[in-house]
């Protein structure tokens, strides 16, 4: 039977994906197939409105690339790991459904960049640094992290960020725009469920919020024109959902929604 490296269970509403390798939840070619398992399950599972990804325990999230497994690959190996770890963010990125990342501990290179792959990012106060210091490998963050990281703070910001290969605290990485919002250590795990459970059913219309999700990420790489052409066909697709049509009732007669994803 192949190693658990990814663990899935829903909760309430939400699934958590919880990648699992002790002591520091490193990916490998393993991890990377397991995870896109898992996103996808997530994606077809009709209990499931958001995402949460995390790591196991309560040091790391994820230290990137397991580097002891990529020196006894090939060239050739290590090029189509990084293939294929792309095509599993890219996955977590574009699936229609809100994706947390939940950083309980250390968030450094590559983890940093699953994390990127996230729509919002939530960290746990003390819980380690973050940062991309791939550079002093002679390396550069390949999964991703030059990408993303220049689309979310831009082109100045993250080439500091990325030649210096600095780590610093999560409190700074909320001042860079790099994470949403610090969460105190006390509980850290139910008040990132609290959190997530506030873009579900029944409080809040999950379809339009996947809706959201797919205008914005979809919507930036490409041209304006086809952005706002994009953002009228999902208004269309909303318009005739059940949600909508309580949405829209709830709101004239001065009444709170109760939405069901549908």
């Amino acid at each position: 039977m192949p190693e658990n490296l990814v663990n899935y269970r829903v909760d309430g509403g939400v699934a958590i994906l919880e990648m699992s390798d002790p002591p520091a939840n490193t990916y490998s070619y393993e991890m990377m197939r397991q995870l896109d398992d898992a996103v996808l399950r997530a994606r077809f599972d009709d209990e499931a409105h958001v995402l949460v990804l995390r790591g196991a325990g309560d040091k790391f999230f994820c230290a990137g690339a397991n580097i002891k497994r990529l020196t006894e690959v090939t060239p050739r190996y290590k090029y189509y790991f990084c293939l294929h770890a792309n095509e599993t963010l890219s996955r977590l990125e574009q699936t229609p459904k809100l994706v947390i990342a939940a950083l309980n501990g250390h968030t450094v290179g590559g983890g940093l960049e699953v994390a990127l792959a996230a729509d919002l990012r939530i960290a746990r106060r003390g819980g380690g640094k973050i940062g991309l210091p791939e550079v002093a490998l002679g390396v550069l963050p390949g999964t991703g992290g030059t990408q993303r990281l220049a689309r979310l703070l831009g082109k100045s910001r993250a080439l500091d960020l990325l030649v210096s290969g600095k780590t610093f605290s999560f409190d700074e990485a909320v001042e860079l725009g790099l994470v949403n919002q610090v969460f105190e250590s006390s509980a850290f795990d139910q008040k990132i469920l609290d959190y997530a459970r506030e873009f579900c059913p029944p409080g809040k219309a999950a379809l339009a919020v996947g809706a959201i999700k797919r205008a914005v990420q979809s919507g930036l790489e490409a041209a304006f024109a086809e952005g706002l052409a994009l953002e009228r066909e999902l208004q269309q697709q909303l318009f005739t959902s059940e949600d909508a049509r309580e949405g829209l009732a709830a709101y004239m007669e001065k009444r709170t929604a109760s939405f069901k994803a549908r």
